[in-house]
């Protein structure tokens, strides 16, 4: 009977109560962490693009994702219409459009 004893875990008040606070505690600062170290920031982001894209008109010059420059001469709901020459016009998805150079908004002022 007394080595049944031996194997049985120590009777006591507090059984490890406050190690569970702690990690609780320490899960909620990591949370924290990886809330404002990498979602808010890509939140922020994805929300500048977003109004980038919104915001693109006619006579815009711009960069594709796949490096491609040009003008914007024509706008669909979807799609884009960019001038890259003389009598080159190609076709692309609006969210190929990684960033606009000069807004047509500012060149007319």
């Amino acid at each position: 009977m007394e080595s049944l004893l031996a194997f049985a875990p120590p009777s006591g008040g507090n059984g490890g109560g406050g190690s569970l606070v702690s990690t609780i505690i320490m899960f909620g600062a990591i949370f924290l962490i990886f809330y404002f170290m990498i979602i808010r920031p890509q939140q922020k982001r994805s929300k500048e693009r977003e109004k980038m894209l919104s915001n693109i008109q006619k006579g815009d010059k711009v960069v594709t994702s796949g490096g491609l420059h040009g003008t914007i001469v024509h706008i669909d709901e979807k799609t884009v219409l960019l001038q890259v020459s003389d009598n080159v016009k190609l076709k692309y998805e609006r969210a190929a459009i990684a960033s606009v150079v000069t807004s047509a908004a500012k060149e007319s002022e």
